[in-house]
């Protein structure tokens, strides 16, 4: 447990790698504490993307509300400094109501947006640079990134092509990509860290993915695109949506798909620990 002055509201954050059990975690704790959550998923905001986000049935929620799930079209843009708007106003709407709010999710950097209460600079997004940028691999846009002089302290997650392209953007209107800046902070916050052992985690991220392909993850995405949604956007959202709309344009067979994102899921899941490890008010809990 991490407590700063307890003379601010408390917020519970639950938090760590993928297949973790974090959305279970969150409703337990919501129901001994009269809480609400609020999701930290960048990809959970968007519709009709489920089974590939591992999103929260409404029945596991068990009459717990749940906020900022299924809020945008997945052809629509979002932003970390939108959902940090977002989830700043969900915060105050559920403490309004005498209710205990508990932030639930792997994106470190959501999370830090509250945490830290990160200040965000008004950069105006550049539709013409963006569309270059989106022609461009991975790879690509981190040279294009590497170009840009850094202040000290400066971090990007370079592994997510979204954020890539911000960090371009707003390198390219101010000359440099800016470290992060922290704005006073007026909640305490009582952090949950999931994790399990390397062989133990790994074996949870394969048997939630053969849960998922068997209760038709690849029809979800089949379905996506049906209904208007580009290959290159599907790929954009990365693991699973990136390899199996890969499968269905013919591009990889089922058995590399499967194997890929086993693969991809196990490196994400190192990701996130390296990111929460950074923070020192997390306690490790490995269990």
């Amino acid at each position: 447990m991490y407590y700063e002055s307890m003379q601010n509201p408390l917020i519970y954050v639950i938090c760590g790698p993928t297949a973790t059990g974090k959305s279970d975690h969150a409703v337990e704790l919501a129901l001994k504490v009269n809480g609400e959550v609020i999701s930290a998923d960048s990809r959970q905001i968007y519709r009709g993307m489920d089974l590939g986000t591992g999103k929260i049935t409404t029945e596991e929620m068990k009459g717990v509300p749940h906020h900022l799930l299924d809020i945008r079209n997945p052809d629509e843009d979002f932003s970390v400094e939108e959902y940090q708007k977002l989830a700043f106003e969900k915060i105050e709407e559920i403490l309004s109501r005498g209710k205990t709010p508990i932030i639930c999710g792997g994106t470190g950097y959501y999370i830090q947006s509250i945490t830290d209460n990160i200040i965000f600079q008004d950069i105006p997004k550049n539709e013409r640079l963006r569309a270059q940028l989106e022609e461009k691999s991975i790879e690509e846009l981190k040279e294009v990134l590497s170009q840009i002089p850094k202040e000290e302290g400066a971090k990007t997650d370079t592994e997510n092509k979204r954020r890539i392209i911000r960090a371009i953007e707003i390198g390219t209107f101010l000359g440099k990509i800016p470290a992060i800046q922290k704005g006073p902070q007026k909640y305490d916050f009582d952090f949950t860290y999931l994790d399990f052992p390397d062989e133990i985690l790994k074996n949870r991220i394969e048997k939630r993915l053969e849960k998922r392909l068997g209760l038709g993850m690849v029809q979800e995405v089949k379905k996506l695109h049906e209904e208007g949604l580009s290959w290159q956007r599907l790929e954009s959202f990365g693991l699973e949506y990136k390899y199996i709309a890969e499968f269905l344009q013919g591009k990889t067979s089922q058995e590399d798909m499967t194997e890929l994102i086993k693969l991809k899921s196990w490196q994400y899941a190192k990701r996130q620990r390296t990111w929460f490890r950074r923070d020192d008010r997390i306690k490790w809990k490995i269990g």
